[in-house]
């Protein structure tokens, strides 16, 4: 090694020191058999260590290119590394997919039920008329449709009530024309 420059020389150093801390990471999982890895794992772990594995090995040929002088970018390694890289996406988009907050159905019904129940009962506080005016009449519009329980509620009431109950002028109007 006395011919090779300094600065490659600390290169080659570091470069022997990453591969063998690849050897290690990798000892594991090659000394364990793959039915005992695969029966530990989920769908989604074992797609990760796929992928890893698969991009790994393609990862250390895209050097082994470069260090043969044959330019990387145009070899089919590239390729291959793009399309891990796209399955390695989509499996991380899977993973957000299932991390994702699910909306409980029955929750969001219960929750719509009761805030309607609220809102009407709220809109018949108002309209009931108070004792002090019970000298005005309430009138009821009956071509209005019905959206809610309020006017069925509010007939009801008027029925108990001794407060007169006028019809609308669009009543009297068919009224007068038939």
């Amino acid at each position: 090694m006395d011919g090779i420059p300094k600065e490659l020389k600390e290169k080659l150093t570091a470069f022997d020191l990453s591969l063998t801390e690849v050897e290690k990471t990798l000892k594991y999982l090659v000394d364990v058999p793959q039915n005992e890895l695969n029966e530990k794992m989920t769908p989604l772990d074992k797609a990760k260590l796929d992928l890893t594995g698969a991009y790994t090995i393609n990862s250390l040929f895209w050097m082994y290119l470069n260090v043969c002088g044959i330019n990387p970018k145009e070899h089919a390694v590239k390729q291959e590394l793009d399309r891990i890289r796209s399955y390695m996406n989509r499996v991380k988009d899977i993973q957000d997919k299932a991390k994702a907050p699910k909306l409980d159905k029955g929750a969001a019904k219960r929750f719509v039920k009761s805030s309607l129940w609220e809102a009407a009962k709220k809109q018949i506080e108002e309209h009931v008329t108070p004792k002090e005016n019970k000298d005005k009449p309430i009138v009821i519009d009956e071509e209005e449709p019905e959206t809610s329980g309020l006017s069925r509620k509010r007939k009801r009431d008027s029925k108990t009530d001794d407060t007169p109950v006028k019809p609308s002028k669009k009543k009297k109007k068919k009224k007068e024309k038939k």
